[in-house]
């Protein structure tokens, strides 16, 4: 016989972080989960491109619309310029004339674009929960207590932090602070040489594969000079000798994106298309990589496309939406382009910004309601600047 029991209910609350992850509550600090408020145009509403369109058009040299590489193809339409996060930034502050800067990306761009933009512009972020799970990977309490450990380690004072563009306004603030600079993935060599002249190692942050393949890859470091620290555990589950014989301190970080690509990916890609170049971004992991034809940033990417022959075969190792936009492009110059992954991926939070928050955003702006503006303490925005200049210094 069967006994049936009744289980007593369980008092479970919901951590912050949880509801965060579920889009509920509301934190500044976060890339992502924070509340966007307004009421959205329906998603199927026909008119959603007229208005869009009608709107921009009555904002006129106000508005000023950025939209990132990772962007969909709707709200692409609608921008000004194109292009990567640090590209898009220095766009902006390129344009003082424009009051409002609407920037099609996720929360970090739109602080980076803040930070360099002149005060009397207002950087707007059409959906608030438009994050980066990357960024989110370091906070600034989890990189102080990292430093807390360095120092007692005694190999603080010969480190130097060099943080990914990919990273919020805080970290980039720690970085200036501590007398680091900040890369994009075009430059992170220069950065990385321009940091070993200053000090005997590299404190990298949040993304540990572009610190990996930078360090291994483009300057002949092996993978014993690497060590990662984890933020989840004592001493980021290091011993102090590990972390004094390490050249290379790469944060526990990592692209959700760029992260899903493995050597299966490009052993089965290689297979199904003879004669394919394969071509990843240096956000994926090392072994993929260490398989991969050609490696670059974004910008790297569309240019080696706009060079390569007609009737040459590609396998992209980066975010989707760029990849088809890409493959149309290409298909008229019978350049075959194909995603790396057989399981599609975009980025769930790059869209998150769609043509109903988009066109909200702009009639609210045309409106004389200034929405979802992007606003990083003075404090902060001096720090993250220094650590932004020491990359512009760069030779």
């Amino acid at each position: 016989m069967r006994v049936v029991t009744t289980a007593q209910p369980l008092d479970v609350q919901p951590t912050p972080l949880a509801l965060l992850l579920l889009g509920r509550e509301a934190d500044p600090k976060s890339e992502r989960g924070v509340e966007c408020p307004g009421d959205l145009p329906s998603p199927s509403d026909p008119n959603l491109v007229a208005r869009a369109r009608a709107a921009k058009e009555k904002l006129g040299d106000k508005v000023f619309i950025l939209g990132h590489h990772y962007q969909r193809d709707e709200v692409i339409e609608f921008a000004d310029v194109t292009g990567d996060s640090f590209k898009l930034a220095k766009d902006a502050a390129a344009k003082p004339e424009a009051e409002y800067i609407v920037f099609c990306g996720v929360h970090f761009m739109a602080e980076s674009a803040d930070i360099l933009t002149t005060d009397d512009q207002k950087v707007v972020l059409p959906d608030l929960a438009a994050g980066c799970s990357m960024a989110d990977m370091a906070t600034a309490e989890q990189v102080a207590e990292c430093w807390d450990v360095l120092t007692e380690s005694g190999i603080a004072d010969v480190t130097v932090p060099v943080s990914y563009m990919n990273s919020s306004a805080d970290i980039k603030a720690f970085t200036g602070k501590h007398g680091g600079t900040i890369c994009t993935s075009s430059n992170a060599k220069r950065a990385l040489d321009w940091a070993f002249e200053q000090g005997e190692k590299v404190l990298f942050l949040p993304d540990q594969h572009l610190g990996r393949n930078t360090a291994v890859r483009d300057m002949g470091m092996s993978l014993d000079d690497c060590v990662l620290y984890n933020p989840h555990k004592p001493n980021g589950g290091l011993t102090v000798e590990q972390l004094r014989n390490a050249k290379m301190i790469l944060w526990r970080g990592h692209c959700s994106v760029h992260g899903r690509f493995s050597v299966d990916s490009v052993n089965d890609v290689r297979a199904r298309i003879p004669g394919v170049n394969v071509l990843v971004h240096p956000e994926c992991k090392h072994e993929v990589v260490a398989a991969a034809d050609y490696v670059g940033s974004t910008e790297y990417i569309i240019k080696a496309l706009e060079a390569a022959p007609a009737g040459s075969k590609w396998a992209i190792g980066t975010e989707l939406n760029l990849v088809r936009r890409l493959a149309n492009r290409f298909a008229a110059e019978d350049k075959e382009v194909v995603f790396l992954d057989k399981t599609v991926c975009f980025c769930s939070t790059m869209n998150r910004i769609d043509l109903p928050h988009l066109v909200w955003t702009l009639e609210s702006l045309a409106e004389g309601n200034l929405v979802n503006q992007i606003q990083v303490d003075k404090e902060t925005e001096s720090f993250a600047k220094l650590a932004l200049e020491r990359m512009l210094a760069l030779p």
